[in-house]
Formats: C-alpha cells, sequence, structure tokens
C-alpha cells in the first residue's frame, strides 16, 4: 500500500475568471480572483509561491519567478455551477445534466406532500437570502409555526425555523421528510436545515445548519480509496454533499479558520489514504454577500494557516488546493458564477514550476488523486501524475 497522505482542499467558491461557456449561464465575465485581488485586504504570498497568480488567465497579478509546485485552471464540464455537482465532479462524476432549480418557487404538487408529512404549514417557497429571508418571514413563523421554505440559484430547498419553535432535531426530522419527498425529476441537490435564534429585527442564524443531499449518481474516488484499504477524512460540509458515501471520518467545523485547524491537526494523525477540506466562509459568508472586502480578508487569513500547513508537510504528504464554482463579490446579483478554478499541488515529490494549462474537467484531480495511491481510476478524468511527480 503507498505510504502517501493526500489533502485535498476546496476553497468553496475560489473562481479565477469566467469559463468559456459562462454567458450560457448569465455569467460572462465574473471574476472572483480579479474581484479580490483589488481589495487592500488581499494578501496570499503563500498561494503566489505555490503558482496562483501563474496560472493562465491570471494575466492582472505579478508572476512568481519560480513556482514551488504544479498549478493550472480547470473547466467545470458538469452542466452546473453549484456546490454539488461541483464537488461530483472534483471526485470523478460528470454530471451531463444540472440538477433542477426553482426560479419562481416549488411546485405546489411538492409543497403538498411536505405539509401533510410534517404537520405545518409553508412560508415564503420563493428564491431568497438566507438572512433576508429569516429577517422577512421570521415574525410570522414564530406566531404560527410555519415553516420558512425558500431556494437560490443553486438547486436547493432550505427550511429556516427558529430553535425555540422547532428544536434543531425536529427540523432535522423536517428535512429527511423533504429529502424522500425530492427525488426523481424534483431531486435537488441538497435539502439543508437553517436554524435560527434571537428577536425581530434581530434574528440571526446558527451554527447548526445541515446538509441532506442527494446520493451520487455513482461511486466517486471516495468509494475507491475506501475500497483499497485506505482512509477518507472529510472536515467541513464534505460529509454532507456526498452524503456521507466514500467518507470513513468526518470533521464538523464553526468557520474557515476551524476547518484549517482541523486540517492541521490531521496532520499530526497517522493515516494512509485522503483528507478532503471544504472551507465554506469564502462562498456563504462572502461571495453570496457580495463582500468583496470580508472576501479578500479570508483568503489573507486562509494564507496564514497555509504557511503554517506547509511548514508541517511530510516528505510523503501531497497538497492539492482548488475550487469548486465562483461566486464573485463584485458581480451582478449573489448567486454563483460560472468560473475556471485553481489547482495548486505541492509536496517533496512534487516538481515545481510546473504549469498544467488548462484541464477539460474537474475530475482530472481525482484521477490523479487515485493514481497517486495506485488505485484503479474509476473517474471521468486523467490522471496528471506523469506531469507532477518527480
Amino acid at each position: 500500500m503507498e505510504n502517501r497522505r493526500i489533502f485535498l482542499i476546496v476553497l468553496d467558491s475560489y473562481g479565477i475568471g469566467a469559463l468559456p461557456d459562462a454567458a450560457d449561464f448569465g455569467d460572462e465575465g465574473s471574476n472572483t480572483l480579479k474581484t479580490i485581488t483589488a481589495s487592500k485586504a488581499y494578501d496570499t504570498p503563500n498561494m503566489k509561491k505555490l503558482g496562483l497568480f501563474n496560472i493562465d488567465g491570471v494575466d492582472w497579478m505579478k508572476k512568481e519567478e519560480s513556482p514551488a509546485g504544479a498549478y493550472g485552471r480547470m473547466k467545470e464540464r458538469s452542466r452546473g455551477k453549484d456546490t454539488t455537482i461541483g464537488h461530483w465532479e472534483i471526485a470523478g462524476v460528470v454530471s451531463p445534466k444540472p440538477l433542477p432549480v426553482y426560479p419562481n418557487g416549488f411546485p405546489e404538487e411538492i409543497l403538498e406532500k411536505f405539509r401533510e408529512a410534517t404537520g405545518r404549514e409553508v412560508l415564503c417557497n420563493l428564491p431568497y437570502s438566507g438572512t433576508d429571508v429569516i429577517r422577512d418571514y421570521g415574525e410570522e413563523h414564530m406566531k404560527t409555526g410555519a415553516l420558512i421554505v425558500y431556494t437560490s440559484a443553486d438547486s436547493v430547498f432550505q427550511i429556516a425555523a427558529h430553535e425555540e419553535i422547532v428544536p434543531v432535531e425536529e427540523l432535522y426530522r423536517y428535512c429527511e421528510i423533504a429529502r424522500e419527498i425530492l427525488c426523481g425529476e424534483h431531486g435537488v441537490g441538497r435539502v439543508i436545515a437553517r436554524p435560527f435564534i434571537g428577536e425581530a429585527p434581530n434574528f440571526q442564524r446558527t451554527a447548526n445548519r445541515h446538509d441532506f443531499s442527494l446520493l451520487p449518481p455513482r461511486d466517486t474516488m471516495l468509494d475507491a480509496i475506501l475500497e483499497a484499504g485506505y482512509d477518507t477524512y472529510g472536515i467541513g460540509k464534505i460529509y454532507d454533499i456526498f452524503a456521507g458515501k466514500g467518507i470513513a471520518h468526518t470533521q464538523r467545523i464553526q468557520n474557515n479558520v476551524d476547518g484549517m485547524e482541523k486540517t492541521l491537526e490531521m496532520q499530526e494523525k497517522e493515516f494512509k489514504g485522503l483528507c478532503f477540506v471544504n472551507l465554506v466562509d469564502f462562498d456563504m459568508m462572502y461571495g453570496h454577500r457580495n463582500d468583496i472586502e470580508g472576501y479578500a480578508n479570508a483568503a489573507t487569513v486562509f494564507d496564514r494557516q497555509l504557511k503554517t500547513f506547509l511548514e508541517r508537510m511530510r516528505p510523503e504528504d501531497i497538497l492539492m488546493i482548488t475550487a469548486d464554482h465562483g461566486c464573485d463579490p463584485g458581480f451582478r446579483g449573489t448567486d454563483h458564477s460560472r468560473e475556471h478554478t485553481p489547482l495548486l499541488i505541492c509536496g517533496e515529490d512534487i516538481k515545481e514550476n510546473v504549469n498544467l494549462g488548462t484541464r477539460e474537467t474537474f475530475a482530472d484531480i481525482a484521477a490523479t488523486v487515485l493514481d497517486l495511491l495506485h488505485v484503479e481510476n474509476n473517474t471521468d478524468g486523467t490522471s496528471m501524475k506523469e506531469l507532477i511527480i518527480k
């Protein structure tokens, strides 16, 4: 068995420029990285050293003379720009059909089944910002006990409820009911519990969010790694995104900083296989809220923690940093953006200053991970191992 630890960190929504088909999604001209690098709060010297600004298309930043690893940009081949199919593709499965979205709210046939199964009425049923929806419907929810159901540009069915009106475990049960209802043509990527607390008009969402995801359509690299006898660790919402499939161990996190602290703790553990990390604050806290300064600062904080991670890497360790889609905080609207994503790879066994160019699918990451572990490739991607290994 290969004595290898691979750390795969997904900077949720860290896009680096519009894909060729971005106009099909209304995202032509979006560029998350370009937006945040214009902020004085942005400072990522360690990602720069790994080659972030040497990636094709990143032509507005000063390049690193001799990057410390391999670098490239990834195209999403799946027909979507949401978290679920982005991660599925990173894990090796391309989704030719987009997951269903509901710009006008969910059909009555779905809501009728949901009301009947939960015994509660429904409020809102529109695409909405998560903070705005509890501001606008929170009081009525508290008076009536009706559940706040809303969606977004993503394939999501979200249920918001005050923790004093609907205990968290009960809210989770309602989400499980919704997950069973939402299948087939209405198989949304995620059903999300969105508990909140406080009093009007100062309601606040809590950290008890929980995602109930659709199972991937087939086995991913995670299943292959487990079947080969290796370990799979999920940090952050990785377990939720894959509905637990292929994840042997999981750790919840409070925020990006906590996520990286738990990743640093994993460096001290003895394991062989994959540690798969999602840092969601870039997307949830800053991209969707058009908070350019917050996004830029989060990148700076991550980069400081990255420095510590790089210093602690063992000779057999490999680090990969990527993203699942864009969410340009300076672009019109508050939705995800159809962008290229970065790929940075480093480690003692990785060649320095290797430009991987533009890869045709995120699934090349999964193929490479499996190849590095000497596990048979069950993915839609092509391995980059021969390009990157010394």
